[in-house]
């Protein structure tokens, strides 16, 4: 099963040890990247998403498994 596709600019949610957090897609990483220190395993089969917080200034980066979709 693979996971939903997002775009840029969808408004997602996501569970952090904060709770559920909203934001905004901003970019889509179809390969291998550095973020935050970390190696991100992303390809064109399995995305990863780098989103805005809707709250705070804070960017995370999630697999599409992570997100939900919300209604705008």
């Amino acid at each position: 099963m693979t996971a939903e596709r997002f775009k840029s600019g969808d408004h997602v949610s996501w569970n952090s040890e904060a709770g559920v957090v909203r934001g905004r897609i901003i970019r889509i990483v179809t390969s291998p990247t550095k973020f935050k220190g970390y190696t991100v395993h992303a390809s064109a089969d399995e995305p990863q998403y780098e989103i805005k917080s809707d709250t705070t200034d804070h960017i995370a980066m999630h697999k599409g498994s992570a997100l939900t979709k919300l209604r705008t």
